[in-house]
């Protein structure tokens, strides 16, 4: 019987295991600081209203890993999903993303397809500033972009983001069905505790070991000491971040958080029909508002909003850098064969969703039983 170990029980780490205990011969272990399986995906209650931390649709354009969450927790779709956001300067909201259509509606029309027929295009773009206004124009970026960024990732200075491959969703404006957004499978569980089951069944047969912090790390040798215990493994899956794997000795990796906060209206509805997230592109201090509502399905004469706002508080989004990624790739560096590091911490990219983890974590059970290592999941896949 082989031994692996999983480092945090997200959807990353659950799914990894559940492949794992698929193919049969395995002793798995996962352990979890936290108190709960399912990490911001898990679904809690206030007011008697299901929610998650931040929305949790799935959304996906891979059928594979589709089919494997619907087959888990059946999926309810969302074809009709809508997002805007809120253009104080226009006092008007907007689909999101930009799209061409609503370009007419907007009082400096003129100016803003102008400044698109002259747009430079992005070949020799250096940073996201650049980038956005080489794609849509000066207007469009102050807008839509500039302040959103300022706020999402707290600078004071967008040129100071120096990737942007992962905005927005494809192309910077869309003309049509919204790209991704309509051509990919959109959906939400049916179950009222959303993604609750999936964490249940896909650690059928795996100890779990919750409220649990690893002391000690020895990754070369695949060993580590849980409660004074050494214990070695012929794998180990990671899906934290992967300077605590080696004691952040090239530095540490920086992360940006949310304050998330729970606001019950005393209306059955709060958003127009169709709509499930407002952004709002100002100098607000949050990001966005998700009626919960929209993805639950929840039956109740009131509406539960969560609020969104950028913070130091918690490691939810690894920062856009390329410093800080070529730090990532230093630890990575220092792994060796049968170390496999997935999520969106584990591999450090901002963008990646539940879809994203599912599929990486298929990958790396591939490599398993085909005995490669040509890093476990390639970084270049998530860029």
């Amino acid at each position: 019987m082989k031994k692996a170990l999983i480092i945090g029980g997200g959807a990353a780490g659950c799914t990894a295991a559940h492949q794992l205990m698929k193919m049969g011969g395995w002793d798995v272990l996962l352990v979890e600081a936290g108190a709960f399986l399912g990490a911001g995906v898990r679904t809690f209650y206030y007011g008697g209203h299901p929610y998650t931390f931040g929305p949790r649709h799935f959304l996906t354009q891979n059928r594979e890993v589709y089919d494997y969450m619907d087959g888990i927790c059946p999926l309810r779709r969302c074809a009709d999903h809508q997002f805007i956001t809120y253009v104080e300067r226009d006092n008007a909201f907007y689909n999101y993303p930009i799209h061409v259509d609503d370009i007419a509606k907007m009082p400096d029309a003129a100016l803003i397809q102008g400044e698109m027929a002259a747009a430079k295009g992005v070949e020799n773009a250096q940073n996201l500033e650049e980038y956005w206004i080489g794609s849509v124009g000066q207007t469009l970026y102050d807008k839509f972009i500039k302040e959103y960024n300022k706020k999402m990732w707290l600078v004071d200075d967008v040129s100071t983001i120096d990737t942007f491959s992962w905005s927005p969703k494809g192309v910077t404006i869309k003309s049509g069905p919204r790209a991704a957004w309509d051509t990919a499978l959109s959906a939400y569980p049916y179950a009222e505790d959303g993604y609750n089951r999936f964490f249940d069944v896909t650690t059928e047969g795996v100890n779990v070991r919750l409220k649990t912090k690893i002391e000690r790390y020895d990754i070369p040798k695949r060993t580590v000491w849980i409660g004074g215990e050494k214990m070695t493994f012929d794998v180990i899956i990671n899906t934290i971040s992967p300077d605590e794997l080696f004691e952040k000795c090239h530095g540490e990796l920086p992360f940006l958080g949310r304050d998330f906060h729970k606001i019950v209206f005393p209306t059955e509805h709060v958003f127009p029909e169709h709509v499930y997230f407002l952004y709002y592109a100002n100098d607000e201090k949050f990001t966005r508002l998700v009626e919960y509502k929209k993805l639950t399905h929840h039956k109740s004469p009131t509406s539960l909003v969560g609020m969104e706002i950028p913070s130091l508080n918690g490691k939810h989004y690894p920062l856009p850098y390329k410093a800080v990624q070529k730090l990532a790739t230093e630890y990575y560096k220092m792994m060796p064969d049968n170390v496999y590091s997935i999520g969106r911490a584990g591999s450090y990219r901002y963008g990646l969703d539940i879809d994203d983890c599912i599929e990486q974590a298929f990958i790396m059970a591939k490599q398993i039983k085909e005995g490669g290592n040509d890093y476990p999941v390639p970084m270049e896949m998530w860029r």
